[in-house]
């Protein structure tokens, strides 16, 4: 069966730099730390640069496995530091760490991933790879943004700003047949 992708363009798509489908050549795996779909599309419609543009995925997968396109993968989105140019961001709905982010005490991800969030993703990976013939490698985006932070509750103490897809994403069940390489883990 053919993967379905509900094009809802971000309304900033057109301040985002273009760059050739050559140019990809990473994937990377973000959860939302958010409670839904809606709130996920709230804070990506945010401007947060001077140019009008904010934080978001390429993709984004509910977790009744529905996808979405916020951003072509013609354009860079901005969701990973220092590899947006040549990687796509695909986030999946999950909770993460919301609302407690950066307290101290709340740092276990505990929601696991749905089977139909994986079947999509794995169905997308397949979709992108015959879409962008450079890409060839997938990473957590906890595995390239590994900076630490104070936390909220306790300045004193260090954690990290980013975790996700984190410990309950079944790296083995993605990457099997995938072509893809992980790099960058931890």
């Amino acid at each position: 069966m053919p993967l379905t992708i509900h094009d809802q363009p971000l309304p900033y798509v057109a301040r985002l730099p273009e760059r050739p489908a050559s140019a990809v050549e990473l994937v990377v795996i973000h959860c939302t730390e958010l409670p839904d779909l809606a709130t996920a599309r709230e804070y990506g419609e945010k401007a947060l640069y001077d140019n009008g543009s904010g934080n978001s995925g390429h993709y984004y997968i509910d977790r009744d496995g529905t996808v979405y396109r916020y951003v072509p993968g013609t354009r860079a989105a901005n969701h990973v530091r220092g590899h947006n140019p040549n990687s796509i961001g695909i986030e999946l709905v999950n909770l993460g760490r919301y609302p407690h982010w950066w307290d101290s005490h709340h740092q276990q991800m505990t929601e696991p991933y749905t089977a139909a969030q994986i079947s999509a993703l794995r169905a997308l990976l397949a979709q992108l790879r015959h879409d962008f013939p450079n890409l060839r490698q997938i990473a957590g985006h906890e595995d390239l943004d590994t900076a630490m932070m104070p936390a909220s509750d306790d300045p004193a103490l260090e954690i990290h700003r980013k975790l996700d897809p984190g410990p309950l994403f079944p790296w083995a069940a993605v990457l099997d047949g995938s072509g893809l390489a992980r790099i960058g883990t931890r």
